[in-house]
């Protein structure tokens, strides 16, 4: 028999202080705790953690980190994910139109950003293993070696937070984006 698990963010008597102050500086910085985060903070360490890898230092631009979530997110299929960074990546100053199109694994409006939207789907959709010209015209672009690890610790940056909610479902507590 199946037992269906329902997956719900942490009261506040449920939270660490850490996590407390965490949520905290998102209430102050962000204006609410989104539930993706919140649900990290079941975990003693993890919220922390996940911030500090998504807010690490990088070679790539606020854009091209936004390309890399909004590719990324489209193909693991994550709606949390597809809506926060529609609203992300019109802030980081895309249009709606962009964002769509960004979003299909591509970026005609900019050769560089194309090059790079095609090369994060190469790799999301082969699990690593990208295709050569995926490569080619990633490099071709001007993108060095250390902006393809920045990619891909992106990239693995994104997986979790797909995977987190792909596996709970959680409330999406941003404007839905639209369905492709």
């Amino acid at each position: 028999m199946l037992s269906i698990k329902t997956f719900s963010v942490p009261g506040r008597e449920e939270v660490t202080a850490p996590n407390q102050a965490i949520f905290d500086s998102l209430k102050k910085n962000v204006g609410f705790v989104p539930n993706l985060y919140a649900y990290f903070a079941k975990n003693d360490t993890a919220l922390r953690d996940y911030l500090a890898l998504q807010n690490r230092k990088s070679t790539l631009t606020a854009k091209e980190r936004e390309i890399i979530n909004l590719v990324t997110s489209q193909i693991n299929g994550c709606r949390y994910c597809q809506s926060a960074h529609t609203v992300l990546g019109k802030l980081a100053g895309f249009t709606e139109e962009q964002v769509l199109e960004i979003r299909h694994g591509r970026a005609t409006f900019d050769a560089k950003y194309d090059a790079l939207a095609r090369f994060v789907a190469s790799v999301v959709e082969t699990k690593g293993k990208a295709t050569e010209g995926a490569k080619d015209a990633f490099f071709a672009a001007g993108y060095s070696e250390a902006n393809l690890i920045d990619v891909v610790i992106a990239i693995g940056d994104k997986i979790i937070s797909n995977y987190i909610h792909n596996l709970t479902e959680l409330e999406i507590d941003f404007p839905l984006a639209d369905p492709l």
